[in-house]
C-alpha cells in the first residue's frame, strides 16, 4: 500500500480546520446591537400574567429566546440562572421567551431543567420575529433605560468575565 501523499494530508487538515471553525461559529459572543429601536414586548408567563419590558425599567434585562428542543438553549440555562443570582433581582432580570410551544411541554421541560427566571410564551412567534431572532438561543441585553445594547447569538457562558463586565457597565453607578 502506498503511503498517503501531501495532498491527502492537506485535505485532512482542511477538513479538520473547517470542522473546528464550525464549532467556534456555534459559540456565542457579545456583539453590539445594530437592530435599531427596541422592539415591543408584551407576552404572558406560564400562569397567564402578561409582562412588558417597561415593568423592568431601571434594571438590566436579558431577553433570551429559546425552545425545549434546542440543546444549546438547555446547556446555557444554568449559567444564565447563576448570573441572575449573582447580580440579584434588583439589578438583573432574565426573561426566557419560549418559541411557539404549549404550556404543558414547557412545564415538563422546566421540571427537568429548573430555573427561577421568568418564562414567557411567544405562541404565535411574532415577538421572536420582531426581535430579529433567527437562531436559538439568541439573547438580547437591554439596559436600564429600556434600550437593547447587546446581542448574543448561540450558546454562551453567562458566568464569563466578559458578560459580567458587559452587565456591570450597564448598571447605574452605586451611590455612596
Amino acid at each position: 500500500m502506498k503511503p498517503p501523499g501531501l495532498g491527502q494530508y492537506f485535505r485532512l487538515f482542511l477538513v479538520l480546520l473547517l470542522a473546528g471553525a464550525a464549532l467556534v461559529a456555534q459559540a456565542g459572543e457579545i456583539k453590539p446591537w445594530g437592530g435599531g429601536k427596541t422592539p415591543a414586548l408584551k407576552l404572558p408567563d406560564l400562569d397567564g400574567r402578561e409582562h412588558t419590558l417597561a415593568e423592568f425599567k431601571g434594571k438590566v434585562v436579558v431577553v433570551n429566546f429559546w425552545a425545549t428542543w434546542c440543546d444549546p438553549c438547555r446547556a446555557e440555562m444554568p449559567s444564565m440562572q447563576k448570573l441572575a443570582d449573582k447580580f440579584g433581582p434588583d439589578k438583573l432580570v432574565v426573561l426566557g421567551i419560549n418559541y411557539q410551544e404549549g404550556e404543558p411541554r414547557i412545564r415538563r421541560f422546566l421540571a427537568q431543567n429548573p430555573v427561577q427566571f421568568t418564562i414567557l410564551m411567544d405562541r404565535e412567534g411574532t415577538t421572536t420575529k420582531n426581535w430579529i431572532t433567527r437562531v436559538f438561543p439568541t439573547s438580547l441585553i437591554v439596559g436600564p433605560d429600556g434600550r437593547v445594547r447587546h446581542m448574543v447569538v448561540g450558546e454562551f457562558d453567562w458566568e464569563s468575565p466578559a458578560m459580567e463586565a458587559a452587565i456591570s457597565k450597564l448598571l447605574p453607578p452605586v451611590k455612596k
